[in-house]
């Protein structure tokens, strides 16, 4: 698929949704998010799920084809890097997931053992990080201070969520989640957002802030799984929900309480994963041809009061498909992409 310049300014949607806590950032009164660009990791059938984005514009991700995982970074040029694959990989799993202004990456592989393992990639350099006696280990993002984020799973099963701060790793858990996943972290204010599923395999978002305190359950109004990917200084969260119609919307979150959703043009599955300081956003879409990647821009600054009726690029309502709301479907015991 080439990539292509689709400038639909999408309108907002607005859910106020009540929350325990503040941000110090407020939001102003109007925004939208445009698309910019498409893109997929080159070849046959790809499909291409970006991850994170840096300041500079670079998007690290994961493409799938052929039953075999593989990272790569997108460079701000529009060019790709080679496949990037752990040497300890026995068995064709490798994830990038987070990467900084130093284009240093991080992710996790499938070893030998059978389990994930976090990496680091600098400088054409791999370092295993593997959480202090853990069973498996995910790393989920980089910041520019080299603190990450990530999860660990004792050899329970139940995957814990941490973060390692100037080398001090602190973990921690929603009370009563099967499991919490850490999936970026703020450069200034140590911020934190991810998700967790409760005890009736409900996924739903959460924060995490600098004195430490959880707040949580973080849902847009309808939704019936919640997932926080990624936030900037600006303290803006993307991430995605489903609603009961099986389709699944963009999220875009202003702490304290507001929401609005974003929908790729004729899709019914939008997945927004990272955002850099500039308001660019790191995302995939589906459509009938396979899983694809995109580059959008927040105009203005999103609402914090509502904003009335829905409106979309696409005018006719796409086909929707029933909606697998299991766990497993949305990252079960492995972090979602």
């Amino acid at each position: 698929m080439k990539s292509k310049q689709i400038f639909n300014s999408i309108l907002a949607v607005l859910f106020v949704f009540p929350l325990m806590g503040t941000f110090a950032q407020q939001a102003a009164n109007s925004g939208s998010i445009e698309v910019i660009t498409t893109f997929d990791y080159p070849g046959t059938g790809n499909s291409t799920l970006p991850q994170k984005i840096n300041e500079r514009g670079d998007v690290v991700g994961v493409f799938l084809s052929n039953g075999v995982t593989r990272a790569f970074v997108r460079f701000s040029d529009g060019s790709f890097s080679a496949p990037i694959v752990d040497p300890n990989d026995t068995v064709g799993f490798t994830e990038g997931r987070g990467i900084n202004n130093s284009r240093t990456v991080n992710g996790d592989y499938v070893g030998s053992d059978g389990n994930l393992h976090g990496f680091v990639l600098s400088s054409g350099t791999f370092t295993d990080f593997n959480f202090p006696g853990a069973l498996q280990t995910t790393l989920l993002s980089i910041n520019d201070l080299g603190d990450f984020t990530g999860d660990f799973d004792d050899g329970s099963g139940i995957f814990q969520a941490w973060v390692s701060v100037g080398g001090t790793i602190t973990s921690f858990s929603v009370p009563g989640a099967l499991s919490t996943f850490a999936y970026e972290m703020t450069n200034s204010t140590e911020l934190v957002v991810g998700y967790y599923i409760d005890s009736s395999g409900i996924l739903h978002g959460y924060y995490r802030d600098a004195n430490g305190a959880l707040h949580f359950p973080i849902d847009p109004s309808g939704s019936v799984a919640t997932i926080l990917f990624g936030l900037n200084d600006r303290n803006w969260v993307v991430g995605r929900y489903a609603d009961s119609s099986g389709v699944t919307h963009g999220l875009f979150f202003v702490p304290p309480n507001s929401f609005f959703t974003f929908d790729y043009p004729g899709s019914t599955f939008t997945s927004l994963n990272g955002i850099n300081a500039t308001g660019v956003i790191c995302g995939r879409y589906v459509d009938a041809s396979g899983t694809h990647g995109f580059l959008a821009r927040v105009r203005g600054t999103p609402p914090t009061t509502p904003a009335g009726t829905q409106m979309k690029a696409n005018v006719s309502r796409p086909l929707v498909t029933p909606l697998d709301l299991s766990p497993s479907a949305w990252g079960g015991a492995v972090p979602a992409r």
